[in-house]
């Protein structure tokens, strides 16, 4: 197997060729929702039976991310990637011509496998391509597609479908997909595992089956006349698979996903207390837009404009990250920041339409500051004590969690505003400003609650990777 670091100059271009990937597979999560409208027109259906093609394309990513892993270990690193955002192009492109629901959604589908194979692959290689005194570097650039992602999305796609055409959605993915797979084709070593473990085909199943189960089960619970016994009832079922997946990953000798890398402390952090945290950050590009247009009554514009504050924040961040957990540490940060953070949703619970303009930006840009500093955290200090051969299947652990927890949030900030409005008895179904108020609250608690589990990591973790050296006196 082959996968020496390379060169600091060489490991950093590829984590940002790795995160303009990322990026174009997190803005396709969500930029088509301002444009459910015209492609509705399009095609001659209702908006709303398009959510089966935002669907169908987060169930496949459930179902692809944790078999990437043995596949880059079969067939190459360098050759998956690049399969893979050529699968995105070219699903990108018929997405685009589609002239109805039924090819829209068979693209969309497409579209989630070739994002699968991306994502936990390009973290694989940025991994294995760096030395880990470089890695919160490398690392702060693929975490910002999943920060900035959801935020820009639904303005760029309202912008391009105002503008333009719902098509150039798809097609603007083209020429950057051209350009990611020719300097991956050139960057990238074609790093594999020496010897492969045979495919575990029964883990697939109960864990591809569990995650679609779920993921729908959470994407009935975001709808707005909300189908509760189905959502139970596939909620339910989910969770039986996923307890009958851990059961035989723990049992057989080679399983898609080893569960041992949740013997390393600072890899079990970012699954337990790390999960509740991605819920949390997830909320609130749903809710602040929810709460600037049907709350403050600002209009779509006015409300993207606000949210670039939480936007410059994540970029904020990334120039001090690295010497700020030089300073200071895994352990001192995640707690410290992780509370800043808790403290910084609760603020935005006392925003009022009469609240200036310039406080809510600031307020926003804090937030995004926090929010990247502990998510990249989080990123960072998953993979510092992994050894090399367990990081293949880590890798497709922790993506798919990830994008469990992510795609949990949306459901979490629905479920906020209806116990909110419950709380209130505001029987409208239409949001107050107190509902907004108390469902950051509500989100506030769960951010607080992400930072007990950072509690039990020791003063030195990650200090390999952070290069923070603790005296004791």
């Amino acid at each position: 197997m082959s996968e020496h670091p390379l060169s600091s100059a060489k490991s950093t271009s590829i984590a940002i060729l790795v995160a303009g990937a990322f990026f174009m597979e997190n803005l396709d999560g969500t930029i088509i929702a301002t444009a459910l409208p015209q492609i509705g027109r399009s095609f001659h259906v209702n908006p709303v039976d398009l959510n089966i093609g935002m669907t169908a394309y987060l169930l496949m990513l459930a179902v692809f991310i944790p078999i990437s892993g043995w596949f880059a270990d079969r067939f190459g690193a360098r050759t998956v990637f690049v399969s893979a955002i050529v699968v995105f192009t070219l699903s990108s492109i018929l997405c685009g011509l589609s002239g109805g629901l039924l090819q829209f959604t068979a693209a969309r589908v497409m579209q989630g496998i070739g994002g699968a194979m991306m994502v936990p692959v390009g973290r694989l290689v940025v991994l294995r391509t760096t030395e880990k005194h470089n890695l919160i570097h490398s690392i702060t650039y693929i975490t910002w597609p999943g920060l900035v992602a959801p935020v820009v999305g639904p303005p760029v796609g309202g912008f391009i479908t105002t503008y333009a055409s719902w098509h150039w959605i798809f097609f603007l993915n083209v020429p950057l997909g051209v350009l990611a797979a020719a300097l991956a084709a050139f960057w990238i070593p074609n790093s594999r595992e020496d010897h492969v473990k045979p495919f575990d085909w029964l883990g697939f199943v109960l864990c591809g089956s569990g995650c679609v189960a779920f993921m729908y089960g959470l994407e009935l619970i975001g709808r707005q006349n909300t189908p509760w016994r189905a959502a139970s009832v596939f909620l339910g079922v989910g969770s039986v698979l996923g307890i009958l997946a851990i059961l035989h990953f723990r049992r057989a000798p080679a399983p898609i996903i080893d569960l041992i890398s949740l013997k390393m402390k600072t890899f079990a952090i970012t699954i337990g207390g790390g999960s509740l945290f991605r819920i949390a950050i997830s909320v609130s590009p749903f809710l602040l837009p929810l709460m600037f247009q049907v709350g403050f009554g600002l209009n779509a514009f006015q409300s993207g404009i606000l949210m670039l504050g939480l936007f410059a924040g994540n970029l904020g961040m990334k120039t001090v990250t690295t010497p700020v957990l030089r300073r200071f540490g895994f352990r001192s940060v995640l707690i410290v920041n992780g509370i800043l953070t808790a403290l910084l949703m609760l603020g935005c619970a006392v925003l009022t339409p009469h609240t200036p303009r310039i406080v809510v930006l600031a307020v926003l840009f804090v937030n995004g500051l926090c929010r990247s500093m502990q998510f990249t955290s989080l990123s960072t200090i998953a993979f510092a004590d992994i050894p090399k051969s367990q990081l293949s299947s880590a890798t497709s652990f922790s993506s798919m969690v990830t994008q469990l927890s992510m795609g949990t949030g949306v459901a979490a900030g629905a479920i906020a505003l209806r116990f909110a409005a419950l709380l209130n008895r505001n029987p409208s179904g239409t949001p107050s400003v107190a509902d907004f108020h108390v469902a950051f609250i509500l989100v506030s608690i769960l951010t607080l609650l992400a930072v007990i589990d950072c509690f039990t990591l020791e003063p030195q973790a990650g200090a390999e990777v952070s290069g923070h050296r603790v005296s004791y006196t």
